[in-house]
């Protein structure tokens, strides 16, 4: 989730708390998520953090200086008369499309960055962090659009944490040496329990959300839908059963796709998931731990909508609709397989398979629906330069829901839209079934 493919915006608020027990938590979480950034980027060599695979990722690099430069140009700046600017010619290097901020290099061309060196990105973070701690800890403090500002900035990074992981695999996944990024566990044996439909009645709902504490202006404004009588898969297709799709020919099945997504199949070559490949008759995956055996039961992922609409066509369901996603999500407690976890793979489900609300909405997999990004009803894009963070972005886009392994667990919540286009699959994307109601 990008500032480019995954924007938001800062969303009213109800009153905020003491401007100086603001500050003082976000002093904490600001240090705590920018060093969570550069811990991303230990253990990877100059090199690494320098190279770009394709122009939907950006360089470890780009994604450090890119976050620094936020806070640099929206609050830095407009809050220190006379400010200084580490580099000016960064204005142009890391703005990534705000247009009414100033020029931008080339999407495609920011692994053609080799200065500044990765040495001098982190002096860049360590000239801005000094001053935004010191805009945080004066005496007078900040205002409270300031400090909204701030909150904005890190919710911004923690999109850009998920990025730096999934793009640095996918540079990998480029590479035949298989490198790792860490050592993670093997895959712990697992009974998934089996499919089951959780069913909600038709009614009218309310989605979105009102406050309190932030979200993106893309949740809002809270509004209602009617929806019918629906069922919810009880946790996420699996390897295994995704397997049984390629083994009965899903992916040379026209019938089972959208004319875009066959279109796309052909172009592309696709016969199974990204990072997936056969050999000898077993199916391996590139995963940030290195390449090992797919894992039946884990959950499938890194799938497009294309492919994740065909399965659930040959599976006899659908794709649910961001409304129902919700609505079974907004009772369901926010825990799961987060990066602070630090799997930064899918785990298996486990837990009882038809008890309360269904597995895993949360964590592992980001789940694709069948709902356009598009705007709430009532919905207002922000004033400003800050105005170009999401709403301009609300076309040919398709919704996810519920985070995934590399997803911050503090970032995440019920009302949370990311969004792709439906031919990308190098996120943690996955699949959740559902269908109308017997």
């Amino acid at each position: 989730m990008s500032a480019e493919s995954q924007p938001g915006n800062h969303a009213s608020e109800p009153p905020h708390p003491p401007q100086r027990d603001r500050s003082s938590d976000l002093i904490a979480r600001y240090q705590q998520v920018r060093d969570r950034s550069e811990r991303l980027a230990d253990p990877l060599s100059p090199e690494d953090c320098a190279a770009q695979s394709m122009p939907d990722a950006s360089p470890t690099k780009w994604h450090l200086a890119h976050t620094t430069w936020f806070f640099e140009t929206f609050l830095v700046e407009q809050v220190l008369p006379g400010y200084r600017c580490f580099d000016p010619g960064f204005r142009v290097l890391f703005n990534s499309y705000y247009n009414s901020v100033g020029e931008q290099h080339p999407r495609s061309s920011r692994g053609l960055l080799s200065r500044p060196s990765l040495d001098q990105v982190l002096e860049y973070r360590a000239y801005v962090d000094k001053r935004v701690l010191g805009c945080l800890e004066a005496p007078g403090g900040l205002s409270d659009a300031q400090l909204d500002a701030v909150e904005l900035g890190l919710q911004h990074e923690q999109q850009h944490q998920e990025l730096i992981l999934t793009d640095i695999k996918h540079l990998f996944s480029c590479n035949p040496l298989h490198p790792v990024y860490q050592d993670g566990p093997p895959p712990v044996p697992a009974r998934v329990p089996p499919l089951r439909w959780h069913g909600f009645d038709e009614g009218m709902h309310w989605i979105g959300s009102s406050g309190p504490g932030f979200t993106f202006d893309n949740e809002t404004p809270r509004h209602r839908v009617f929806l019918e009588a629906f069922e919810l898969a009880s946790r996420p297709v699996t390897n295994g059963e995704f397997l049984a799709f390629i083994q009965d020919g899903g992916y040379a099945r026209p019938e089972l796709w959208l004319s875009d997504g066959w279109a796309t199949l052909q172009t592309q070559s696709w016969c199974a998931p990204l990072y997936w490949e056969e050999r000898d008759g077993a199916w391996r995956s590139l995963t940030l731990s290195g390449l090992r055996e797919v894992c039946p039961e884990e959950p499938v992922c890194h799938v497009s909508h294309f492919e994740a609409d065909a399965f659930a066509r040959w599976a006899g369901a659908r794709l649910p609709s961001e409304a129902e996603w919700e609505l079974a999500a907004g009772q369901a407690p926010i825990e799961g397989n987060f990066v602070e976890q630090e799997l930064l793979h899918p785990a298996a489900a486990t837990g009882p398979a038809g008890a309360g609300t269904p597995l895993q909405l949360f964590g592992d997999v980001w789940e694709w629906t069948q709902s356009p990004y598009a705007p709430y009803p009532g919905y207002q894009p922000l004033t400003g330069a800050l105005g170009e963070y999401n709403g301009k972005f609300m076309s040919n886009q398709l919704v996810l829901r519920g985070g995934s392994c590399a997803t911050p667990r503090s970032h995440i919540r019920a009302t949370y839209r990311n969004y792709f286009f439906p031919a990308q699959r190098w996120q943690f994307s996955g699949i959740r079934l559902a269908r109308n109601a017997c």
